[in-house]
């Protein structure tokens, strides 16, 4: 069982950490990130329980989460302290009472996850930081094995990603390319077929690519809310796959569209059973 620390003064130096919540910046610099709410904390302690550094919780949070705080190593500390500590410690209303600093995992290199992946997701210049989380929970969600995003791409790792993955962020593996044009030169390289979601024409619709047969390695590309893929892009791709919809709408979010296609090339129709 590890340590449980009473804390209520906001300067309390074991504390340090919590203060970067408000600058994510910070906290990515430490090589740290923050897991926020019960459930969310709960499967990161199941994930990676060496990893957690430290919690802070409420005393109802602790309550909670009694059972799975004792599973972490035993020189993991546990600080339990009162709702108004999180806001005067933080600068953020963390009304959940509920925070886990949690060490950053390693980014594998692209090319391990190119080696070792059959369904992958690209994403290109996805700077919402829910529209990340939902994509990584849709990734976990439909058995996608890798993600790799574009330099342009918001954190994964940032606290409000994190918390709208349900945690999924910290069991995917991903990675992000320095160069985005030259990694998907280089999936095709190594025989990955790239499928562009893309609602520009010329595009198959989804029923026609999923009467296709299956290619063996694919990723699904998706570009940014608003603008899309880019023209170089969608240059890249062996198939444009589009959702068909009704007039009355042209496009759909962007997680919302993965999840949709995700759930086909994951499903029978296309793989049988994986």
């Amino acid at each position: 069982m590890p340590p449980i620390h009473s804390v209520n003064d906001a300067h309390d130096p074991r504390l340090s950490d919590y203060r970067a919540v408000s600058r994510p910046s910070l906290a990515a610099e430490r090589g740290l990130y923050v897991a926020e709410g019960r459930l969310v904390v709960e499967r990161v302690i199941a994930a990676q329980p060496t990893a957690v550094r430290s919690l802070l919780l409420n005393p109802a949070a602790f309550a909670a989460l009694e059972t799975a705080t004792s599973s972490l190593p035993e020189a993991t500390p546990v600080y339990v302290g009162p709702p108004s500590l999180f806001e005067a410690l933080t600068g953020v209303d963390i009304h959940r009472g509920c925070l886990a600093i949690v060490e950053r995992p390693r980014e594998p290199a692209i090319e391990e996850l190119i080696a070792s992946s059959h369904l992958m997701v690209g994403l290109e210049d996805c700077g919402n930081a829910d529209n990340m989380g939902a994509v990584f929970r849709n990734a976990a969600a439909f058995g996608v094995d890798a993600l790799v995003l574009s330099p342009g791409c918001c954190d994964p790792l940032y606290r409000k990603s994190v918390r709208t993955s349900m945690a999924a962020v910290s069991t995917m593996s991903w990675a992000r390319a320095s160069n985005w044009l030259a990694t998907l030169d280089g999936f095709r390289t190594a025989g990955i077929v790239l499928i562009a979601l893309t609602p520009r024409s010329p595009a198959l619709t989804l029923d026609e690519f999923a009467d296709m047969p299956r290619p063996d390695r694919l990723a699904l590309l998706v570009g940014s809310e608003g603008d899309g893929l880019s023209d170089a892009a969608l240059a890249r791709a062996d198939h444009r796959v589009r959702i068909p919809m009704t007039r009355s709408v042209d496009s759909l979010n962007l997680a919302v569209s993965t999840g949709i296609v995700l759930s086909r090339l994951s499903g029978p129709s296309i793989s049988g059973t994986r």
